[in-house]
């Protein structure tokens, strides 16, 4: 058995269990070669960083330097990967509750899964078309793009993010494609540890594509709100996250909204167009700062952006670190409401991540299967 420390002050939220698993939880940690960061209160079955694990590691909630205070290697070792979220997870601000270790456990696999997958993910950046691999997938109007009947829906979403899978890359939005890697993190989960939800899966992706909205009602949840924000620099591996654009005239280009992508730990976040450039908060805070500069009207009068001049503004603005500083600073603000256009910068309140997949506490309503 594992002493359970009892911490006079909690630094974060952390981790919710059933006060009997709690042991468990411990254990599965001090197999990562963790023990030393964790603290826990049996009766309540928290678990927690210490106060001086949280002061070195995540100060103010920052966990964008983990890897580099325990130098973790989240390419050549899954361990690691496994390591920086679950140290991730214990320094939430928010409590994290989880109906068991194996939710717990499935829910660290799933961003797992989901940082492996959106490393490999690449697309054509196309606003106004999309498509899916020949022989595969179907379109109608009323259903969206669906799998073909006996085609595996994760061969089809590898085949239709992963280059390496198709041989091509395939026209779609960040948006639409943040979505596929986090069904494809979540059918993995479910065909090896809960075979009769990944069935549902699949003959829900034949019926009719779950999208936009419903997606994130039926397969997401979400931490943090609009009145209770998370700190600007807390992100886990896997986490879903929108970095807003707050220009209103630049925001007006259809993709230029803002950007979905995920967290992938050690400071980096994904860049579908370009992955082997994936963002830092600040190399991204800079192009969505830039994207008003590159604004212009073409023929028709619509709004474009040019992503040359975008590149050029921001290759300058490195060259001033002042600047890059006055700018970042401004951009690390957390965003304004939805419609306001005023002191926000580009940070998101809330992030996102899959639902519970486990058998007895799933909580994936599937609405057509």
């Amino acid at each position: 058995m594992h002493a359970v420390t009892r911490l006079e002050l909690l630094p974060s939220t952390g981790i919710e269990l059933p006060p009997q698993q709690t042991e468990a939880g411990l254990a599965v940690l001090a197999a990562l070669g963790l023990g030393r960061f964790i603290g826990a209160h049996a009766a309540t079955g928290t678990l927690t960083l210490t106060a001086q694990a949280a002061s070195s590691l995540t100060g103010d909630y920052n966990t964008t330097t983990l890897c580099r205070s325990l130098a973790l290697d989240t390419h050549a070792s899954e361990a690691d990967l496994h390591r920086e979220i679950w140290l991730a997870l214990l320094a939430a601000p928010r409590a994290l509750p989880f109906p068991s270790l194996a939710e717990l456990q499935a829910a660290v696999r799933m961003r797992a899964n989901i940082v492996r997958a959106a490393r490999k993910t690449a697309l054509a950046f196309h606003t106004k078309e999309a498509e899916r691999p020949e022989g595969l997938w179907t379109y109608a109007r009323e259903t969206g793009f669906t799998v073909l009947p006996g085609v595996s829906l994760i061969e089809a979403l590898e085949r239709a993010t992963q280059p390496e899978r198709s041989g091509r890359l395939y026209d779609f939005s960040c948006y639409r494609a943040t979505e596929y890697v986090i069904l494809l993190a979540m059918a993995q989960e479910a065909r090896q540890h809960h075979p009769e939800l990944y069935d549902r899966m699949q003959r829900q992706s034949e019926l009719r594509a779950v999208m936009s909205g419903e997606f994130h009602d039926v397969f997401l949840r979400e931490l943090g709100d609009t009145d209770d924000p998370l700190p600007p620099a807390y992100y886990v591996p896997g986490d879903r996250v929108w970095f807003r654009n707050p220009d209103s005239a630049s925001s007006d280009v259809t993709g230029f909204e803002g950007s979905w992508v995920f967290y992938l730990g050690d400071g980096l976040f994904s860049n579908f167009w370009k992955r082997d450039q994936p963002f830092t908060l600040q190399s991204k805070c800079l192009e969505i700062y830039h994207w008003r500069h590159g604004l212009f009207h073409d023929a028709q009068g619509e709004p474009q952006l040019n992503e040359d001049i975008v590149a050029e503004r921001v290759a300058q603005t490195l060259q001033d670190p002042a600047e890059t500083a006055r700018i970042v600073e401004r951009m690390m603000r957390l965003r304004d409401p939805k419609g306001v256009y005023q002191w926000g910068g580009c940070i998101d309140r809330t992030r996102e991540s899959p639902r519970w997949v486990c058998p007895g506490s799933s909580d994936v309503l599937l609405p057509d299967a």
